[in-house]
C-alpha cells in the first residue's frame, strides 16, 4: 500500500502583516506569465526572489542542477521574505511569488521529482488567499490559510481554481532535502512515509520482459535475464 505523505501543514506560522507589507512594495513590479501555458486558464504570473542569474523574470523552477542561486533585485527590498528564507536551513532551487488571478484555474497536472521521497520538495506560504480557492491534491482539498506553511508532494496530481474575487498569492520555495529538513519532516510523520514504494513485477510481466530481452540477444540483455530469473 502506498503510504507516501501527500502534504504537511507544519506547526509554523508567519506574520501576515509583514508578509503583506513586503508584497505591497512589489505588486506594481513586472510579473511574468507562467511558462506552462497549456496548464492554466486566466492569469497566472510570477516573480522570482531567487534565481540562477539573479533576475526576477527568471521564474523557472528546475530540479537540483547544482547551479548557485542568487538573490534578485526584488528580494533586496523585502526584509521579511529574506528573514523567512534564512529560517529554512536548506539549499533553495527556486524561490518565487506565484499569483493566480481571480477566476483563473491551474489544470490538473503533476510535477517531476518534486516530492520529499525524491530528495527535493516544495513549500507553500499563502500571503493573500480566500475561502473560494480550491487547491486539490490527489483528490483532497487543502484549505491553506494566510501565514501558514505547507509541504505538498507535487508528484501527485494537483489543481487550483481561484473562484473568489481576490487574487491569490503564495510564496513558494523549492529546496533540497538534508539533515535539517529530515528533522523537520520526521516530526510530522514517520521516516518510512517518505520512501518510495518498491515497484514489483508480476510473473506475467517478468516473462514478457525476458522474452523481449531474449529477442534483443545482447550481452547486456542476457545479464539482465540472469538477474530477473
Amino acid at each position: 500500500m502506498d503510504t507516501l505523505i501527500r502534504f504537511i501543514k507544519f506547526p509554523i506560522s508567519f506574520d501576515v502583516d509583514k508578509l503583506k507589507s513586503d508584497l505591497l512594495g512589489i505588486l506594481n513590479k513586472s510579473w511574468t506569465a507562467h511558462y506552462n501555458k497549456n496548464d492554466y486558464t486566466g492569469k497566472w504570473t510570477s516573480v522570482a526572489l531567487m534565481s540562477t542569474d539573479g533576475k526576477s523574470n527568471n521564474i523557472f523552477a528546475l530540479s537540483n542542477t547544482g547551479d548557485e542561486m542568487m538573490n534578485t533585485e526584488i528580494l533586496a527590498s523585502c526584509p521579511y521574505f529574506k528573514e523567512i528564507l534564512e529560517h529554512f536551513h536548506f539549499e533553495k532551487t527556486a524561490v518565487r511569488l506565484l499569483q493566480l488571478a481571480a477566476g483563473a484555474e491551474i489544470k490538473p497536472h503533476s510535477d517531476h521529482c518534486l516530492g520529499y521521497e525524491d530528495g527535493s520538495f516544495r513549500l507553500h506560504i499563502p500571503i493573500i488567499t480566500n475561502p473560494d480557492v480550491e487547491f486539490i491534491l490527489d483528490g483532497k482539498r487543502l484549505m491553506m490559510k494566510e501565514g501558514e506553511c505547507w509541504y505538498i508532494d507535487a508528484n501527485f496530481t494537483h489543481s487550483v481554481a481561484n473562484r473568489g474575487n481576490q487574487d491569490r498569492i503564495h510564496l513558494v520555495i523549492d529546496g533540497v532535502r538534508n539533515d535539517w529538513t529530515d528533522a523537520l519532516f520526521y516530526k510530522e510523520a514517520p521516516e518510512n512515509q517518505f520512501v518510495k514504494p518498491e515497484i514489483t513485477m508480476s510473473e506475467e510481466q517478468k516473462l514478457l520482459v525476458i522474452a523481449e530481452l531474449k529477442r534483443m540477444n545482447t550481452s547486456a540483455a542476457n545479464e539482465l535475464i540472469k538477474n530477473l530469473k
